[in-house]
């Protein structure tokens, strides 16, 4: 009878040290997250916002597990299998937290190239290399707890890396291709570019091995990155996105220049897409020739997909206008 009420109270003390340890790290993490939300209010995609959207799930099981390892040392349990109990807890930590990690940094980062425009941050290889690097770490965290030695492996990966090397030359080319695309950034997410080849498109990803290019008819362009660094490329985005646009203005010898002037630019003012600053500006190019007047009209909008339907709408006001005003266009002389 003794024994038995013995062994009660031993079991419920274990169970009341159990809930003890569980209720105070509870506490630590209902503290932590008071604290996350406090640095977060009003800042949705802020470093702290995505660190506890993502510790919100996790630290409840880190609980749990904690005060599980903190148990298994006080029941009564073979060496071998304390042994096991705690290189499971601790394995499970470690995984858990390279998990985690890897979406505060992958989330963090894609927070940051969008708001700062960091082509790295938002680009698909920058994400590949980054969950390399971040699960590489956590990997080689779990080998040295668990006791393995990490250099055989990594001499083995050196002799099969150059056997891999020799028969993936070309996408290995590639590869240090998009790596040398993300550092230099001759082009970024987002940009509009144009390739020696006619090709040209909208970057909507730079990837591991190529990069893919949006046209204007909606379709997808994949280009392998090592032609990117090989041809002259044209980047309508560098060193700004706003983009130059101009069209020629002619008239007949008799025409009154400033009224003309006039017309030109209240048709650029008026035509959606065109900025206000820089003005745009009335410009004699050449001016006078021998049969006509010639001028140009520059302005700017605000990316190059805008310049083809803004260019359209002010050469229809433009011309629309001359008729209204009597402004004689360039004769027509037939041989």
């Amino acid at each position: 009878m003794y024994l038995n009420q013995d062994i009660l109270f031993a079991r419920m003390q274990v169970g009341g040290i159990f809930l003890g340890i569980l209720a105070v790290s509870l506490l630590v993490r209902q503290w932590m997250m008071r604290r996350l939300a406090k640095s977060a209010a009003g800042k949705a995609a802020s470093f702290a916002a995505v660190l506890r959207e993502d510790l919100a799930t996790p630290t409840l099981l880190w609980c749990l597990v904690i005060s599980a390892d903190v148990l298994l040392g006080l029941i009564e349990l073979s060496a071998k299998a304390e042994r096991i109990g705690h290189v499971l807890v601790v394995s499970f930590l470690i995984l858990s937290l390279t998990m985690v990690a890897n979406s505060v940094v992958m989330r963090t980062l894609q927070a940051y190239g969008e708001r700062h425009g960091v082509p790295f941050a938002v680009a698909g290889l920058s994400r590949t290399l980054t969950r390399a690097v971040v699960y590489g770490l956590g990997l080689s965290t779990l080998l040295a707890f668990l006791g393995i030695s990490i250099t055989p492996i990594w001499t083995a990966l050196g002799v099969g890396g150059l056997a891999v090397a020799l028969a993936l030359q070309d996408t290995l080319a590639n590869l240090f291709a998009g790596v040398h695309i993300l550092i230099e950034r001759p082009i970024a997410v987002g940009d509009f570019v144009r390739l020696s080849a006619e090709e040209e498109g909208m970057v909507s990803d730079i990837g591991w091995r190529t990069t893919r290019l949006v046209t204007g008819a909606n379709n997808t362009v994949v280009i392998p990155n090592k032609t990117i660094t090989a041809v002259n490329l044209l980047n309508y985005s560098m060193p700004s996105a706003e983009m130059g646009v101009w069209v020629p203005v002619l008239m007949g010898l008799d025409a009154d220049v400033s009224q003309a002037e006039r017309i030109a630019l209240a048709a650029a003012a008026q035509t959606e897409g065109v900025l206000a600053e820089p003005a745009p500006a009335f410009i004699a190019d050449p001016g006078m020739v021998l049969t006509h007047l010639q001028y140009r009209l520059s302005f700017r909008v605000a990316q190059y997909t805008h310049g083809g339907m803004a260019r359209t709408r002010v050469v229809q006001r433009i011309l629309d206008g001359f008729r209204q005003a009597g402004i004689p266009l360039p004769e027509v002389r037939r041989m």
